[in-house]
């Protein structure tokens, strides 16, 4: 169970910060890895308040960009003095911390058990929603709307980041995350497989813009 008064907090002041970033980084994500992180604490045993908290600010430093945002996550927690009613000193680190840690690019292994789960839980390793995820960045942020420059990208970063030799790694082997990676990559893998996908999330999203 989470703390009643610490729920209320963070679903009034903070959790409706995602409705200004982008549609990978939205209301619906925060809540799903909120879902999956609790899931795991309980499965690991871990403070479910320190697991909430912890997923429901890892994206606040999007407010400031992209590059660093794990960064700004981490300070915009320590900054946040309410916290101070339901955590000690010694939480409130160990909370910025697992935020700090839980970028897929990250060079280290998480510090703590709670920097794994909010890395596993933010990873949505689903291949439909990673794809469409992919597709939904490049049109926030690429100024052009050329679809084989999307597709470039597209593929370069799928590639960069899932494939194998790719740059994520599963830090809970529990999780469900090592078959959904398998299953990606076999995605990836089949180029007209990723082709055809790609098409289908491009119009869709370009049609609903």
């Amino acid at each position: 169970m989470i703390t009643s008064t610490l729920q209320e907090y963070i679903e009034q002041y903070i959790i409706p910060r995602y409705t200004t970033f982008d549609k990978a980084h939205n209301l619906s994500h925060v809540q799903a890895v909120i879902e999956r992180s609790l899931s795991l604490a309980r499965q690991y045993n871990a403070n479910t308040d320190m697991a909430y908290t912890i997923a429901a600010y890892h994206d606040l430093g999007l407010c400031k960009g992209r590059e660093l945002h794990h960064i700004v996550s981490g300070e915009i927690l320590t900054a946040d003095k309410a916290l101070q009613q339901w955590f000690s000193t010694e939480q409130i680190l160990t909370m910025r911390e697992a935020v700090e840690d839980h970028r897929a690019s990250s060079q280290h292994a998480p510090r703590s058990i709670y920097g794994c789960i909010v890395a596993e839980a933010d990873r949505q390793i689903d291949p439909d929603t990673t794809l469409r995820r992919t597709v939904q960045y490049g049109l926030k942020h690429l100024e052009t709307n050329d679809r084989e420059t999307h597709y470039q990208r597209f593929c370069d970063h799928l590639q960069e980041k899932y494939a194998e030799g790719g740059y994520l790694q599963i830090w809970l082997p529990e999780s469900d995350n090592a078959q959904r990676l398998q299953q990606l990559r076999n995605v990836i893998a089949n180029k007209t497989m990723l082709r055809q996908s790609f098409d289908k999330i491009f119009d869709e999203e370009i049609t609903n813009s």
